[in-house]
């Protein structure tokens, strides 16, 4: 009896146009990870999808938990050395 593929094993193309300058800062972001432009791009799209998936996911909750839940997102961090240096700095593409 054959052995069906499953989609899983099987892969297939995926072809963008691209910038030059999107090209390099792509390829300087791969680099630095040792890892190759597709595998990077490829991460960072499903990354990105699963993140957009997740934003649409609707949860409930009750109003205790609610009232909770926006009291630590109306509290701002405290300053520290840290976080002040971190807001400091430039992105990498910026430099």
């Amino acid at each position: 009896m054959p052995h069906a593929q499953t989609k899983e094993a099987s892969s297939v193309s995926i072809n963008i146009r691209a910038k030059a300058k999107q090209r390099d800062l792509i390829d300087q972001a791969a680099n630095r990870l040792g890892r190759s432009r597709s595998d990077f791009m490829l991460e960072a799209a499903c990354r990105e999808a699963e993140d957009v998936l997740l934003d649409q996911t609707f949860f409930t909750v009750d109003k205790v938990t609610f009232a909770k839940f926006q009291a630590l997102l109306d509290r701002p961090l405290p300053p520290t050395d840290k976080l002040r240096r971190l807001l400091k700095t430039k992105a990498p593409w910026e430099k």
